[in-house]
């Protein structure tokens, strides 16, 4: 089942680099699964755990973060705030019995359209390999949901 199975992916590309990459990754030709969807975001800085947990709600089997370099953000430290929640959202996932391989962060330059691709070639089979994820309805009040706040 997991062979024809085709995952929903969602990733949120900084729009400097990152989505510059996956634009000449188009422009070359290059091939990478359709069931890609990006989502152009200011910084990568920008996308919050609400963010990446909502797409699993929607439905998304795995997401992954594409931002600048590090140390190259246009807006300093945005990708470094970025892995730190990637991070905490693995840990998250894990606490709830979600495997953390689902949610990852990389690293694209402007220039880099074929890494960009083979980033996305590469997440698809990880996410195909785990297979989809089972949502599953919650009976609690979101109330009941314990939440980790701070670092």
């Amino acid at each position: 089942m997991a062979e024809s199975f085709e995952p929903k992916i969602v990733v949120f590309c900084c729009q400097w680099c990152s989505y510059a990459a996956a634009d000449l990754a188009g422009s070359m030709r290059l091939q990478y699964p359709p069931n890609i969807r990006i989502i152009k975001v200011p910084c990568t800085g920008r996308v919050d755990i609400l963010h990446i947990l909502k797409a699993f709600e929607y439905g998304a089997d795995g997401v992954f973060l594409s931002g600048c370099l590090l140390g190259e953000c246009h807006y300093v430290e945005g990708n470094y705030w970025a892995v730190n929640r990637v991070k905490r959202v693995k840990k998250i996932l894990a606490s709830i019995g979600v495997e953390p391989e689902r949610v990852e962060m990389y690293f694209n330059s402007a220039g880099m359209g074929p890494q960009f691709a083979q980033c996305c070639i590469d997440f698809t089979e990880r996410i195909r390999r785990l297979g989809p994820l089972r949502h599953k309805k919650s009976t609690e009040s979101p109330d009941a949901i314990p939440v980790e706040v701070g670092a």
